[in-house]
């Protein structure tokens, strides 16, 4: 396959997460063309209503290339010029897709077996896709997991700790605020003490971070708000339960604290031959929970241009993706037994 026409025919599927009904079936096509004329096998794996894992496999997969077909919105349509293809998903993780069906079929050409694709729903979200396919394993001992880290090997990922928090008051008007209990300010005064938590470090993996990612609330500008709220996601590098207990020191009797997603950060071992790094933000490995066996991850293109108006992926990455995730496959399918 052309893998720039592949990846611009996956970038012009609108999957954003939820969606991805059309790009499965699409893939699931695909895969099955190639596994009947190479002796392989295509299945959907059920996630969810109209949401399915895709799972192709050549023998009994002992390396399995994966990564995800939901992007982010907004939707925009794919493009190319001589060095980059661009649209949504085109780095993250589309481009990433053809890379590892176009090394399928030279793995195939080379008569390498045992392997295996599985690309999965929701890993922008909250890795449903991921978390089913690790309830479903065949026996892989190895996993190449795709994401934008410039083709370089990544040793180590911050994990993510996601919170909403709540803060209530009492309604009056605002002309009479001491008649009220403005939920809005309460809010701003954890906030800002939320931010002076002395957030952990890691030699690898650097410093935690917190993002607060929303803030709303109140009725209208001439009401003292009686609710509000802020969705807070904590970058983590380290165990979770200082910053856990320190929110709950914070907001106790002031608020309400909801937990909503905790992905654990990663520490990944070398393999020789690749330059390497480590990255920021998490992946759909902790939510594979060893199922698949021991992970990898490396992919082209840029997560500083994942999730932008400007995302793209450059031709050239693209194509040493392809021979980088050939070679991995081969020497993980020896090392495999």
């Amino acid at each position: 396959m052309d893998p720039f026409a592949l990846t611009r025919s996956l970038v012009d599927i609108e999957s954003i997460t939820g969606n991805e009904k059309a790009v499965g079936e699409f893939l699931f096509a695909e895969l099955s063309k190639l596994g009947a004329s190479t002796g392989g096998v295509a299945e959907r794996m059920h996630v969810a209503a109209d949401r399915c894992n895709v799972l192709a496999m050549w023998g009994k997969p002992m390396v399995t290339m994966s990564t995800h077909m939901d992007t982010v919105p907004p939707f925009f349509a794919s493009s190319e010029d001589d060095e980059f293809v661009r649209g949504r998903g085109a780095c993250d993780a589309k481009g990433i897709i053809a890379a590892m069906i176009c090394a399928a079929e030279k793995l195939l050409a080379a008569g390498t077996r045992n392997f295996g694709l599985l690309f999965v729903v929701g890993e922008e979200n909250d890795s449903l896709g991921a978390l089913r396919a690790a309830k479903n394993s065949r026996g892989s001992k190895f996993v190449v997991n795709g994401e934008p880290t410039e083709n370089k090997l990544i040793l180590g990922s911050k994990g993510a700790l996601r919170y909403v928090l709540t803060t209530r008051g009492r309604l009056a008007h605002s002309a009479y605020p001491e008649l009220g209990d403005s939920a809005i300010e309460k809010l701003l005064d954890l906030l800002m003490e939320i931010r002076n938590i002395r957030l952990p470090q890691d030699p690898l993996l650097g410093k935690s971070t917190l993002n607060i990612g929303t803030i709303s609330g109140g009725r209208a500008p001439n009401v003292i708000a009686d609710q509000a709220h802020a969705d807070l996601m904590f970058r983590t590098v380290a165990d979770p339960e200082p910053v856990r207990a320190a929110l709950r020191g914070l907001v106790s009797g002031r608020g309400d604290l909801k937990e909503m997603l905790h992905t654990p950060a990663l520490h990944l071992e070398p393999l020789d031959g690749f330059e390497t790094s480590v990255v920021a933000y998490t992946t759909d490995i902790p939510n594979f929970n060893g199922a698949w066996g021991k992970p990898f991850l490396i992919g082209p293109g840029s997560i500083h241009l994942a999730h932008t108006a400007e995302e793209r992926i450059p031709k050239r990455e693209l194509l040493d993706a392809i021979a980088i995730y050939t070679s991995m496959v081969q020497k993980l399918v020896v090392a495999a037994g």
